[in-house]
């Protein structure tokens, strides 16, 4: 069914956001929690690829009885060498 007023697309991103508070309710983590994890993550993705900087995206996601961690990172280009000293 065509819907002309978006109304399925709002329905799902609310699902969308309620799935990631129930996540992140249940893993029992902060803001502070998530922000040490981005600033970490992004320290070690960095060690590999060059990092786009805008639109980083870290999130807790409820899949059937489990949380994951759900990285959306835009990469300008990777880093051939790999980890630094590691050539």
């Amino acid at each position: 069914m065509l819907n002309l007023f978006g109304r399925s697309q709002s329905r799902d991103v609310a699902k969308n956001r309620l799935r990631n508070v129930l996540a992140h309710d249940r893993a029992d983590t902060s803001p502070e929690f998530m922000e040490h994890l981005r600033e970490d993550v992004m320290r070690i993705v960095s060690e590999y690829v060059e990092v786009g900087g805008q639109g980083v995206d870290l999130q807790l996601q409820s899949i059937d009885d489990h949380v994951a961690l759900v990285a959306n990172i835009p990469v300008k280009q990777l880093r051939r060498r790999g980890r630094p000293g590691n050539n």
